[in-house]
């Protein structure tokens, strides 16, 4: 498909360039993934993401779909220019926050948030529409954190939080210019009209949020376009609107990454310049006011007790306290507990800290996102490890083989012992319980296992 002929006219127009962008949007696009430094080596023999600690771009794109490390939460698959983000957390925030991912489907931003925020941080993932927000939780579950409440809100929802939230990063809706190389379906979509309203959308959502954002709170603005209605332009709105200050990032000359030429400090990324898509992001500081935080609803005024077994599954059951919702005990970390209450109060909720356990009757079935977790006991279960066919086929929902070696009850099934989910040896077979709605689909099996890690 076509560049179309009213972005050409329009681009050249402000880039000195423009053939060299539009001849990089008729090339390849780069394949880079983000390591999930909980559960993956330090390294890997790769050529790095030079601003982000733990992005690696790969020779070629393999097929992650059955790789088992991919399923357990080992790496994300990441456009390597959205990883920028990680110098905003690295230069900015340096103590526990409040942080809200208002646009977060399908999980990239949230996924790095987890890992980049210091510690005893709180990360609430929002996603509007509600189709989405499955497949935002499981890429949160797989990435194994328990800081993290999923929830399925509007922006306008989002707004009458007043004061909660210390850091808010909005990867706005926007036209998409930026994903004309990786997505040529995109380019039929875009048009000048189209520019205009999501321009407007995207002032729409920031006027909805903006009380939800602290006085001198942190707003990270960023598109996947060039343009500069919905770029520059929009973050001249926000700064004259809401007396905003834009932040200054430390970059370096060598990462050859552009910066805004209307004066104020942001950065755009574009695939003839720097090795990745088209990108633009800002920080955006909000002016002191008098304080009007919202009132923080405390949801525990006595410890709810959880049972044993889910104490003897997690690592520190002291740190968490305990909700239970339809039937599945939430185990919330202490510091996020009165975050939790108020959230929960005011948002759909989809998902909150680890879902450790269903109760049934007398009896307690261990979450699959327990297996998944960070925090799971390494004691807790038996595991099995099975190699690259093995596990492939369990991620299908293909029914294990039995092992000698494997007792009967729940067991942990591990990919070069990374946990993948659990199965149960009853005797004469074993059931998989990995998720129906998660499985591998599709057949066309490779003939050789996906090589990322050494």
């Amino acid at each position: 498909m076509q560049i179309p002929v009213d972005f050409i006219a329009r681009t050249s127009r402000w880039t000195d360039d423009y053939s060299l962008l539009e001849k990089a949007l008729q090339n390849e696009p780069p394949v880079s993934i983000r390591l999930n430094p909980a559960k993956s080596p330090a390294t890997l023999p790769c050529e790095r993401v030079k601003w982000c600690r733990t992005g690696y771009y790969l020779a070629r794109r393999p097929p992650f779909t059955f790789d088992p490390l991919f399923h357990g939460g080992a790496y994300y698959v990441q456009e390597a220019s959205s990883m920028f983000l990680e110098q905003v957390v690295r230069q900015y925030v340096s103590s526990p926050a409040v942080c809200l991912d208002l646009c977060a489907a399908p999980g990239g931003k949230s996924t790095h948030l987890l890992s980049l925020l210091p510690e005893n941080s709180v990360l609430v993932s929002n996603e509007v529409i509600r189709s989405r927000c499955a497949v935002l939780t499981e890429n949160i579950l797989k990435w194994g954190a328990a800081n993290v409440l999923v929830t399925n809100s509007d922006s306008e929802e989002v707004g009458r939080l007043t004061h909660l939230f210390d850091l808010i990063v909005a990867d706005m809706p926007c036209s998409g210019e930026g994903m004309f190389r990786k997505d040529v379906h995109s380019r039929g979509e875009w048009s000048v009209a189209r520019v205009g309203l999501c321009a407007d959308r995207q002032r729409r959502i920031v006027h909805d949020v903006w009380d939800a954002l602290r006085p001198g709170g942190l707003f990270v603005y960023s598109t996947c376009t060039f343009n500069r209605e919905e770029n520059e332009d929009n973050i001249r709105y926000i700064t004259e609107t809401f007396h905003a200050e834009a932040l200054p990032l430390s970059v370096d000359a060598g990462w050859n990454v552009c910066c805004a030429d209307d004066g104020h400090p942001a950065y755009r990324f574009f695939p003839h310049r720097t090795k990745g898509e088209g990108f633009f992001l800002a920080v955006l500081r909000k002016a002191d006011a008098p304080p009007r935080r919202i009132s923080v609803k405390t949801r525990y005024n006595r410890r709810q007790k959880p049972p044993a077994q889910i104490c003897e599954w997690l690592r520190r059951p002291e740190m968490f306290r305990f909700e239970t919702c339809r039937g599945v005990v939430h185990a919330i970390p202490e510091h996020a507990s009165d975050i939790f209450g108020t959230v929960s109060e005011r948002m759909r909720l989809f998902s909150a800290g680890i879902p450790a356990g269903q109760v049934k009757g007398k009896d307690v079935i261990p979450a699959h996102a327990l297996a998944l977790s960070t925090e799971l006991h390494p004691d807790a279960f038996p595991a099995a490890e099975q190699t690259w066919d093995e596990a492939v086929r369990y991620l299908q929902r293909e029914m294990p083989a039995l092992r000698e070696d494997v007792p009967k009850g729940l067991y942990t099934v591990t990919c070069r012992h990374l946990p993948l989910g659990f199965a149960r040896n009853i005797g004469s077979r074993v059931n998989n319980l990995y998720p129906q709605e998660w499985r591998i689909r599709s057949r066309d099996i490779p003939a050789e296992a996906p090589r990322i890690f050494p």
